[in-house]
């Protein structure tokens, strides 16, 4: 079990640091996505941690926006692969992602229009041994495939569910390029199987240059 940071653990320039150690801040190819890794504190118990802790984040020099939904999502098969969805704004979802048993594999496209990733991905493990969590924001596609039998992702959400401005691109578009490392025959709904390629989506999505 974790009781000490990580090696590597670290903040963001200008972060505090008391409250810094409290989690682990890795950036990814995107700078608009992170990992976040909430410290553990373990014992012959087992392990507690602060799943989310604005202040903690804050000194760490991420600031995320308000959280309005959770969602929790159950896997009977490894090899299933939800996504890759979307809600257009005006319902936007940013979504900090994590697992709640098992292990999976989480994807985040950038789906802003002249962002200079756009169409890039990112991709990290998320499991309940490792405790990591993905920050997706707003204007990305996201979309996971399990490794495990009967894993659970947990997720909170920055806007409600609305059903009018749901939308999904298919998972394996040859031009996204995506390293699923999925099987022959993965497991998906019919919706994500029917969902139009990334060269044929037009993105409700602009990038404002930040």
């Amino acid at each position: 079990m974790v009781s000490t940071p990580l090696p590597g653990w670290c903040c963001l320039p200008g972060a505090e640091t008391d409250w810094a150690k409290m989690v682990q801040i890795e950036p990814t190819r995107i700078p608009d996505v992170l990992i976040i890794t909430p410290r553990r504190f373990g014992d012959q118990r087992g392990f507690f941690s602060e799943s989310w802790n604005r202040r903690t984040l804050e000194a760490a020099g991420v600031h995320l926006p308000e959280f309005v939904q959770d969602n929790h999502s159950f896997s009977s098969e490894a090899g299933t692969i939800r996504g890759l969805h979307f809600q257009a704004p005006p319902n936007a979802q940013g979504k900090l992602v994590r697992c709640g048993r098992g292990r999976l594999f989480d994807v985040a496209v950038d789906i802003r229009r002249g962002s200079p990733t756009y169409g890039q991905w990112v991709g990290a493990e998320l499991s309940w041994q490792n405790g990591r969590q993905l920050w997706i924001p707003p204007g990305f596609l996201h979309g996971f495939i399990t490794r495990e039998p009967d894993t659970e992702i947990i997720y909170k959400c920055t806007s409600f569910y609305a059903l009018e401005s749901e939308g999904a691109v298919r998972w394996n578009s040859p031009k996204l390029k995506i390293e699923w490392d999925a099987p022959d025959t993965p497991c998906l709904s019919d919706k994500d199987l029917a969902a139009p390629l990334f060269g044929d989506f037009e993105s409700p999505f602009v990038w404002n240059g930040g």
